[in-house]
């Protein structure tokens, strides 16, 4: 077994190698320059302001110069300093952070305490009402994309019922509350996109439990199970749910990138200070040391959540444990 974990952490290195030097060179190829886009913005800036501010970001090297500098930066984790306001990239991603994590935590924990029960109780009960229903609320949570059903969030529960805030995360006279106004105040504002957030990750992760469990429920280990007279609990929540699960670390183990990354849409929607919005800012200002530390952060919690799922494979089926070892 640890020779199979370590097998998988050093398999991370060339890995990492290759995303740091691909999103390097994707974005230096990329249309248009931070220089360009300042001298679009002011009409009055000269050439030789233009060879200057090349100079100050380090953009009148050679490409092969400038991917050194920044590989040796990485393996030090420094990111260097925005192009946008000279501030450490690794610092504007970490004020922005906490405010992602909450919103992306909180939902998928909301997701997994709906998504799991349900989608047993659909395959337990299939082609009941609930499987039914579940199908089609899968079929449209999938089909509608996120920013209309933030859209019609904001206009129904902000415009027309008045109940919650439409954006930000805090109200201006927000430091004059109490210790509960404040968390009440919190609670208004991150309630929206949570619920946004929330609403196509349970629609996925429920089907996705639901077939797996169908699935384990015609294995034959289950059929005699039955046969032995065993409860339905028993059969359901000792036997299956554990071998059901092993789809469901998966997901999840992917769903950890999409903390930081997948929160783009809805938090340039609700204006919510967060990481998402900061790396859309940062695309929209051409902003290079940022756009990079954010695919690669990225990129990272995804390798980390690959490595998470398969040590996770181990304690779930025993199976897996015996043959790694």
């Amino acid at each position: 077994m640890f020779n199979y974990f370590l097998k998988r952490l050093l398999s991370i290195i060339p890995l990492a190698f290759g995303i740091v030097t691909l999103s390097f060179f994707i974005i230096h190829l990329t249309p248009g320059k931070p220089v360009t886009l300042e001298q679009s913005l002011n009409p009055r800036v000269s050439p030789e302001i233009r060879q200057r501010l090349e100079k100050l970001y380090g953009l009148d090297k050679p490409l092969h110069a400038q991917y050194l500098q920044w590989l040796f930066k990485v393996a030090r984790f420094d990111f260097g300093y925005s192009f946008t306001d000279e501030r450490p990239v690794i610092k504007k991603i970490l004020e922005r952070l906490p405010v992602t994590l909450t919103i992306n935590f909180a939902s998928l924990l909301i997701v997994l305490f709906l998504a799991i029960p349900i989608g047993v109780r659909c395959a337990v009960k299939e082609g009941m009402f609930l499987d039914k229903f579940m199908a089609i609320y899968a079929f449209l949570g999938f089909a509608l994309p996120t920013f209309w059903i933030a859209l019609l969030c904001i206009d129904f529960f902000c415009i027309r019922l008045g109940w919650l805030p439409v954006s930000g995360i805090k109200s201006l006279d927000f430091a004059y509350y109490s210790f509960f106004g404040k968390a009440i105040d919190l609670a208004k504002h991150l309630a929206l996109p949570i619920l946004v957030s929330t609403i196509s990750g349970f629609a996925a992760l429920s089907r996705y439990m639901r077939s797996s469990m169908s699935e384990i429920l015609t294995q034959p280990y289950i059929r005699a199970a039955r046969a032995r007279g065993l409860p339905d609990n028993a059969i359901f929540y000792r036997h299956a749910l554990k071998n059901a699960l092993l789809p469901i670390v998966t997901i999840i183990g992917l769903s950890i990138p999409g903390l930081i990354g997948g929160s783009v849409i809805f938090e340039s929607i609700f204006a919510i200070p967060g990481a998402g919005r900061l790396f859309f800012e940062a695309v929209m200002m051409r902003d290079y040391p940022l756009i990079m530390a954010e695919i690669v952060i990225t990129a990272m919690l995804t390798l980390a959540g690959n490595l998470m799922a398969d040590i996770s494979y181990a304690f779930i089926d025993p199976r897996i444990r015996y043959q790694k070892s």
